[in-house]
Order: structure tokens, then C-alpha cells, then sequence
């Protein structure tokens, strides 16, 4: 059986600091995945032949972070008809709000599954992912499973007076 495949996408080199929790999490759960820079804007070759490609490439879901105007993940859902989910870049001038907005605010016909803003959002995104992947591959369900039920176990019942 082949293994599915993500792809994260972001429109900058700057864009990884947040986007590389999307790979952490991904590396958690063992889900391959590829990375890419692909700019909406200064890349647009770039982005038409990414998003084209995709299915052929095994692509099964694409994360695509971007801040500011935040159009690449809009424009890689316009391009094809696998899932994406997009991921709003804290931008310096409004903190990630453009970005969220850009990301969310979507016509009709055009889905982008939109998460929080920065690292909570990347992180989401690959487990949201996986989430999506386990419907069709059961490997993947237990390995979320034992995640959510380690999370679950580190939790303490009771707080402590040392905690800092």
C-alpha cells in the first residue's frame, strides 16, 4: 500500500519558523510529507505547477501557511481538488489578522479549511491532517489515538504548588 503524502506549502523562507510544527507534528505521528516554498506572489509558475502536480505526486492533503495577504492557500485550492488547509502567518503589522481573514474569507466553491493563527495553527493543521487521513488509512486513526491518549495521561489531576 502506498503511504499518503502532505504537502506544506508556505509562501517564504520567514514562514518556517512557524510551519515547521506542522512537520513536527507530522514526524510525531509518522505521516510523510514534503515541504515547499511557494509564493503566490513572486513564485506564481511555481504555484501552478505545485498545485497541477499534486495528485500525481500522491499529494493526499496540502497545509499551506501564509502571512500578510495570504493568498497561496486560496490559490492552491483554486487549482486543484485536494484538501487544503490553511494556516494564517503572524504578520509584524496586525499580528496575523490579515492573514486570517485573507485565509477564511473564501468564495463560495473554493474551500480552505482555516486554522488559528501561528505555531497552534500549524500544529492543528497536522493533526487535523492526520485526522483526516485515519477515515482511510487505520494505521494512521491508532497512531492518533495513542497520541490523543498519551496527551490525555500527561495531564495531572492535581495542581502543583511548585509549578512554575
Amino acid at each position: 500500500m502506498t503511504m499518503p503524502l502532505i504537502s506544506i506549502v508556505m509562501g517564504s523562507q520567514s514562514d518556517y519558523q512557524i510551519m515547521k510544527y506542522s512537520e513536527e507534528m507530522l514526524d510525531i505521528l509518522h505521516i510523510s510529507y514534503r515541504t515547499y516554498i511557494v509564493s503566490a506572489h513572486r513564485t506564481p509558475n511555481r504555484l501552478y505547477r505545485f498545485a497541477q502536480q499534486s495528485a500525481q505526486d500522491n499529494i493526499e492533503l496540502i497545509i499551506a501557511g501564509a502571512g500578510g495577504a495570504a493568498h497561496l492557500p486560496g490559490m492552491i485550492a483554486s487549482l486543484t481538488t485536494i484538501p487544503v488547509l490553511g494556516v494564517p502567518i503572524n504578520s509584524a503589522s496586525l499580528q496575523g489578522l490579515d492573514s486570517l481573514l485573507s485565509i477564511v474569507q473564501m468564495p463560495a466553491g473554493i474551500p480552505v479549511g482555516t486554522l488559528s493563527i501561528g505555531m497552534a495553527g500549524a500544529k492543528n493543521a497536522a493533526i487535523l491532517s492526520a485526522q483526516i487521513l485515519g477515515n482511510k488509512y487505520p494505521e494512521i486513526q491508532k497512531r492518533i489515538e495513542k497520541w490523543r491518549a498519551h496527551q490525555t495521561d500527561n495531564v495531572p489531576e492535581y495542581p502543583k504548588e511548585d509549578y512554575v
